[in-house]
């Protein structure tokens, strides 16, 4: 009797469990698809998540593209200032030169007005020592002042002031002016036959010209 009903109860469970089975696997599918729910639910959601955000204005591009421009104003400005500092520089080295060449030209030649203003005393010179003395008194002063215009004509040298040489020297109208022409046998034409003043140069300059006769 104990045996029998042990077999009707093994025989009811395993019956139960037979009709227990096939509710599980029918119910499975559905557990499935709200899983495969929720795991879409959950990527769209980290999509959201991942997406960019929508491009907004930063405050800060405004404040550097107004520093980029006061960059590119100053840049301007430097080249501006760059130009007329070199153009001064260059005004400034030309008046330098010039000045220096003026001084230069100054320091040549500034005995030049005074020694146009002596010539003719030294021509008034020669003149009176181109009179014999008479006697031996006349001769002691023809000799003092002879040393006097000597002197004078040292001076004159050592500051660049020398009598141009003339006779006997063919004709040069940068330094000579001919104010009679003779014909000389056995002379060339333009050749300088007599010198009727002593013309004068300041080193390269002229300062006066020698007033001369020529040789036709």
């Amino acid at each position: 009797m104990a045996e029998e009903e042990k077999k009707t109860a093994a025989e009811a469970a395993q019956h139960i469990k037979e009709n227990a089975e096939p509710a599980e696997k029918a119910s499975e599918p559905k557990e499935k698809v709200e899983e495969k729910k929720e795991s879409r639910e959950e990527k769209k959601e980290e999509k959201k998540e991942k997406a960019p955000e929508e491009h907004k204005p930063d405050p800060r591009d405004a404040e550097i593209k107004a520093l980029q421009a006061q960059v590119k104003d100053l840049n301007d400005q430097v080249a501006k200032l760059k130009n007329a500092y070199a153009m001064a520089y260059a005004d400034t080295e030309n008046t330098r030169k010039r000045l220096n060449n003026e001084f230069d030209q100054h320091m040549k030649y500034h005995i030049q007005e005074f020694a146009k203003e002596v010539l003719p005393v030294i021509d008034n010179c020669q003149r009176a020592l181109a009179v014999k003395p008479k006697d031996t008194e006349d001769e002691n002063y023809r000799k003092a002042f002879e040393m006097v215009l000597n002197s004078l004509l040292s001076a004159l040298k050592k500051e660049g002031v020398e009598p141009i040489d003339c006779k006997g020297k063919d004709f040069d109208p940068n330094w000579m002016q001919a104010v009679m022409s003779e014909h000389v046998d056995g002379v060339k034409t333009g050749q300088v036959l007599e010198v009727f003043q002593d013309g004068y140069k300041l080193k390269d300059r002229l300062l006066r010209a020698a007033m001369v006769k020529v040789s036709e």
